[in-house]
């Protein structure tokens, strides 16, 4: 073999070996389960003093709390807090965001329990107490939130009335769930920060964190996602699941938002089939919609849910 040949096929294979390093390194730091030095110190939900809300202490001391499991089609064991209201037929599902769980969502929890709703917060696979090894950035959780759908339906009758809502990684979850084949109890929608598709998010963040861009990390990433947590960053994809929606969806969005950038909102709003409303929060950061002012907040969500969600 030539002295040139063998040259080429090195260098071939040296390029192959690092990108496999690279997609290796940037899996275990994206979709792997862990502690995020890239998040910012706190969480929908929770205070930068650490010290707790009066919603984190009514999440946590309600005696009427329980928890709920059920088993997702990949066979992992997913839990949830569900805390009925009192004489109610209707039930919001509150998804988290990326690395979050259940108790971080207390906020939530309460602005919905205060409506009248009861409500479920599942952990998302891989979060909280639920099984999983690998982050689904809302693509495989949309299945498991059909199963958390039956679930409630289950265990309070058929004639119970649902709202899904989210926030970032769950916005897109309950974003990407809207494009599944929903039962009519389903009434509305509501996302806070959703990203429109991994792929964009994720190439956003690539740039953003290490300045890179997004060919060829991405791609051979989404292949090793794809050989070890089941699927493509492709598949996972709000705006097209939102061009199969009918259902009444509320957008929220901070201007301020670096996390998932502000121009994201204009993606979704526009992929939707069904009625929609848009709430924009100046000067609001990631996620910080609601603790930039929860008076207004609270009442654009109630106004939409009076509207839809009966």
């Amino acid at each position: 073999m030539k002295l040139w040949m063998k040259i080429g096929i090195g260098v071939i294979l040296l390029v192959i070996v690092v990108l496999l390093y690279a997609g290796n390194y940037f899996y275990n730091y994206a979709v792997v389960p862990s502690q995020k030095d890239f998040l910012e110190e706190d969480t929908p939900g929770t205070t930068k003093t650490g010290e707790e809300t009066e919603a984190q202490r009514w999440f946590a001391d309600s005696t009427n709390r329980s928890e709920w499991h059920i088993t997702s089609n990949d066979g992992l064991k997913l839990s949830a807090i569900y805390l009925p209201a009192d004489k109610s037929d209707k039930t919001a599902i509150v998804a988290h965001g990326y690395m979050g769980n259940a108790e971080t969502m207390a906020n939530y929890a309460k602005m919905f329990h205060d409506l009248g709703y009861n409500v479920l917060v599942p952990d998302a696979r891989g979060h909280g107490k639920s099984e999983g090894n690998y982050i689904g950035f809302g693509w495989p959780e949309r299945k498991d939130y059909t199963q958390w759908i039956n679930r409630v339906l289950e265990e309070n009758g058929s004639s119970e009335k649902i709202v899904l809502y989210g926030i970032s990684m769950g916005a897109a979850t309950v974003m990407m769930t809207s494009g599944e084949t929903l039962p009519e109890n389903v009434k509305a929608i509501i996302e806070d920060c959703g990203y429109s598709t991994v792929n964009e998010e994720l190439s956003y963040q690539l740039d953003e964190l290490f300045n890179l861009p997004p060919f060829p990390l991405i791609p051979v990433t989404s292949l090793m996602t794809k050989a070890r947590a089941g699927y493509f960053f492709g598949e996972a994809n709000a705006v097209k699941q939102l061009q199969k929606n009918t259902l009444p969806t509320l957008f929220i969005h901070g201007e301020s938002d670096t996390f998932v950038p502000y121009e994201m909102l204009d993606q979704v709003y526009e992929a939707t089939k069904g009625p929609k409303e848009k709430y924009s929060v100046p000067k609001a950061e990631h996620a910080k919609a609601y603790s930039a002012d929860p008076e207004k907040y609270q009442e654009v969500v109630k106004e939409f849910l009076n509207k839809y969600g009966k």
